[in-house]
């Protein structure tokens, strides 16, 4: 029944994923396999960027979301605020990238896993996110100003982390990191604005720039010519943060976690963390 369920629903690749999940119904007059919306968690893995889960029309990345509220009056006047007198799209979403990057502090503690917390508007009054949620600010302060943005998620390693936060995860693998896909002349660009400088500049990081130009993602080595970030696998793009699926996702990945905490946060400081354990090397 497994085989059968996933080979007609057709959207797993992995058949436990969607047996598991329990929310495929079939309809015995016309065979067909309903999905319930926002149920079955997608977890497949590409080895290319851009493919498209949600269904979304270009359109779509130009309008407000649940998550990606653009039309929220607080992102509104920080994306007007981050792009002062720019008037070309390029430079307007340059300005937006480093006042996401800088203006927030990246905390892997802070944001509890809630949906309202993964809001832009959230991740901005807060003044703190991490990579899932300051993507998602990006995206929505990009859309405040008509710039087209989506959501982009991978896999990776990550040896920016600390000993604390691994053990609480249980992993060095980081599922669903968030970038930002920015429109911009005739082509998707990848932001990152997840780590800050004053946090880079703890870890012995080279700062991760962007100029509108090409794609902006980590680099492979901190200063010290140490191992620092491995793309291992995508998980496409989306038109809003796909929270439910970000949820189950981290359920099944990080079970050490959820059996410590359920879906509280780890409280502390990140950066401290880190600039002890880099000035311990």
């Amino acid at each position: 029944m497994k085989a059968t369920h996933a080979r007609q629903c057709g959207q797993f690749s992995d058949t436990n994923v969607c047996a598991a999940a329990g929310a495929c119904l079939l309809d015995a007059t016309a065979g067909a396999c309903h999905l319930l919306a926002m149920t079955i968690p997608d977890l497949r893995t590409f080895e290319a960027d851009g493919t498209v889960m949600d269904g979304a029309a270009f359109e779509d990345y130009r309008r407000p979301a649940s998550l990606i509220d653009s039309d929220h009056p607080d992102i509104v006047a920080f994306a007007r605020d981050a792009v002062g007198g720019a008037r070309e799209p390029v430079e307007q979403a340059v300005r937006i990238y480093f006042a996401v990057r800088d203006g927030l502090r990246y905390d892997p503690y802070g944001t509890p896993m809630r949906r309202e917390a993964y809001a832009a508007s959230a991740c901005l009054n807060a003044r703190h996110g991490y990579c899932v949620n300051k993507a998602g600010l990006m995206a929505a302060a990009c859309r405040a100003v008509g710039i087209p943005a989506r959501l982009g998620y991978a896999d990776v390693r990550n040896h920016m982390t600390t000993k604390r936060l691994s053990e609480w995860m249980g992993s060095d693998t980081f599922y669903f990191h968030g970038y930002t896909d920015v429109w911009l002349n005739g082509r998707w660009l990848k932001a990152t604005p997840a780590f800050n400088k004053e946090l880079t500049d703890k870890f012995r990081l080279k700062a991760l720039d962007w100029d509108g130009q090409s794609d902006s993602i980590y680099h492979p080595f901190d200063l010290d010519g140490r191992r620092h970030m491995e793309y291992l696998a995508y998980r496409g793009v989306y038109a809003d943060i796909p929270f439910g699926t970000i949820r189950a996702a981290f359920r099944h990945y990080y079970p050490k976690m959820y059996r410590a905490d359920g879906d509280s946060t780890l409280h502390g400081d990140f950066a401290a963390e880190g600039a002890a354990e880099a000035a311990g090397r």
